[in-house]
């Protein structure tokens, strides 16, 4: 629990000191959208909040608009198969009960095999 507070401070923080168009806040029944702006205007993150928590599917991405990652959340906890984008590299990181549980690198030269 102390991590996730130190992160969601780290976080807050980041986004105060980086952001010159202030985040926009709208009401959708029990959940609140958030999305936060690069200095440009351009969508930094978007996701939800519930009683102050985050919760639901956050994404994030970079000055291009391209994905950086996408995150689950249920009421502050990491939940589900998140993804983040580096380059050529794609990670896939599982979750339950707000721990990894394994996580998973490809290169984008990376071959699958489909039967």
């Amino acid at each position: 629990m102390k991590k996730l507070i130190a992160i969601v401070c780290l976080l807050a923080v980041s986004f105060v000191q980086a952001q010159v168009k202030q985040p926009n806040y709208e009401v959708s029944g029990d959940l609140v959208k958030a999305t936060y702006y690069y200095e440009d205007g351009k969508i930094h993150k978007q996701g939800f909040f519930k009683d102050k928590l985050v919760t639901g599917t956050w994404t994030e991405f970079d000055k291009k608009g391209n994905k950086l990652a996408i995150a689950h959340y249920d009421m502050g906890k990491k939940i589900g198969t998140w993804f983040q984008w580096k380059g050529n590299l794609l990670r896939q990181i599982n979750f339950e009960n707000n721990i990894i549980v394994s996580v998973s690198t490809w290169k984008e030269d990376t071959k699958l095999a489909v039967k």
